[in-house]
Formats: C-alpha cells, structure tokens, sequence
C-alpha cells in the first residue's frame, strides 16, 4: 500500500462531492477541486479573494488528456515540454469540457502535466482533472512549505492532505508559457 493511499481515497470522496483540497503538488502547495465542477471552482476563488477573471491552473497527468481538454494544440509543444528542467505550464487556447468560471475570457486554460507521483495517482484515479492554485489569499505571498499555509486556508478546505507536510524544503512555482507559432513565450520564468 502506497504512503499516501489514505490520502488519495479521502481526496476522492471530497473531489466527488464537488469539494475542495490542500494538497502537495510537484511545486508548491495548490488548493484543488474538480476542474470540471463550476461550484467548486467557484468556491476556491471565494477561499483565495481572487477575482474570477483571473484564471487558475489545472493539472493532468499525460499528453493525452491536454488533447481531450483542448482543441488542436501544437503536437511540438509537447516535444519541448521534455527539454523543460523546471515544471512547466502552459496555456492553451480553445479549453473544453472546463468549468466556465475557470477558463479564461478569451477560452485558454492554463494546464500543466504533472510529475509529481501522489498528484498523478489522485489524478488518474479522479479521472478528471484537477484544479492547482497555490494554497495563499490573492497577493499574499506563495507559501513555499506546508507550514507557510496560512491558518483561513488550511481551515477553509474541505480535506488537509496529510503527505509531505513535514517536508520543508522550499517549493517553487512552475513556469508559465504560452506556445505561439511553434515557439515558447515565456510568461512567468
């Protein structure tokens, strides 16, 4: 059984129920739900005070599942997304199947495919993607650790995740690309 099995099932049963997460990620600490679900996404903005203009990132664990979720990307992207060091994220145009409060106004959705493995186990077993924005209010600062989450965060999920919390070693935000004419613009290094 893995480490982070009780986890992973507990998770389940709050995503399903269109409920909310703090959970470790293969960056920083993200606040989750159901990417597909309006209310939950819904609920994270009202958690994070951020504006819903404002679009969030959503992760997926392989190549298959941004061609499910957006039209005709740019099939070379991927081929660079492996040359990346640092995880990176990339926006998308023409999202589908998203909650519309999580896609941008011009129809992008920021994704990222996600290495990390307890991310990627809740992942595919969710069967859906999931919403990853970090674990702070709008303007505060990204926590960098478990123990950096503010106490209004932590108490205004529905799940905790218990994995990794003791794990202090500084986390970074992924880079943020938009792919344009076969070519990386870099939004966020």
């Amino acid at each position: 059984m893995m480490e982070f099995e009780a986890d992973v099932i507990r998770c389940l049963e709050v995503l399903r129920s269109g409920g909310t997460i703090l959970y470790p990620t293969d960056t920083v600490w993200g606040l989750g739900c159901d990417a597909t679900n309006p209310e939950a996404v819904a609920r994270i903005y009202a958690l994070k005070k951020r504006p819903e203009n404002k679009a969030l990132i959503v992760l997926v664990t392989e190549e298959q599942d941004v061609l499910k979720y957006v039209a005709a990307p740019d099939l070379a992207l991927f081929d660079h997304l492996k040359t990346r060091a640092k995880p990176t994220t990339v926006v998308y145009e023409g999202a589908i199947g998203f909650a519309d409060n999580l896609t941008a106004s011009d129809g992008s959705i920021a994704i990222r495919i996600c290495q990390d493995s307890f991310c990627r186990h809740l992942i595919k077993r969710f069967g859906k993607p999931i919403v990853s924005t970090s674990a702070n209010s709008s303007g505060e600062p990204t926590p960098t650790h478990f123990f950096e989450v503010s106490a209004n965060i932590r108490a205004g999920v529905d799940y905790v995740v218990q994995h990794r919390q003791s794990d202090t070693q500084p986390a970074a935000s992924s880079s943020v690309i938009r792919w344009e004419n076969g070519q990386p613009i870099i939004l966020r290094p």
